[in-house]
């Protein structure tokens, strides 16, 4: 199998993943996974579309991620393995669709507007 890539987007974060058969290693910006997010939610979120398929140790991930925070990077990199897999196994689209796996979740900050003091908040009205 040759080196699959895909590419997740969430909030202001960017992940890129390359995906070869392997032994189940997953490599963020040339550090694992247990200590680039220490938190063990965050790494479920990125195993979420692999442990949905069972193929958890089957293959090796290379990500590069950039900008955001760290729920916005988990997010893309979930969906961009999940993008990954759909292109190794088409069959596998439906599972990975209905668990909303393949769904960009496009919420993102609103802008602030001027004479306020943040996007929808308005100053305190004074009467006198």
């Amino acid at each position: 199998m040759e080196m699959i890539n895909a590419i997740g987007r969430r909030k202001t974060s960017v992940a890129r993943v390359y995906l070869t058969e392997g032994t189940g290693k997953i490599i963020i910006n040339k550090v694992e996974l247990e200590k680039y997010f220490p938190s063990a939610i965050l790494q479920y979120v990125v195993k979420q579309p692999l442990q949905l398929l069972n193929v958890e140790g089957k293959y090796d991930i290379k990500a590069n991620l950039d900008g955001g925070g760290y729920t916005g990077q988990s997010q893309a990199l979930r969906l961009a393995i999940a993008r990954a897999l759909v292109k190794i196994n088409a069959d596998d689209k439906k599972t990975l669709k209905d668990k909303g796996f393949l769904t960009r979740d496009s919420r993102a900050v609103e802008r602030k507007k001027p004479g306020r003091p943040k996007a929808r908040r308005r100053f305190q009205f004074s009467k006198r």
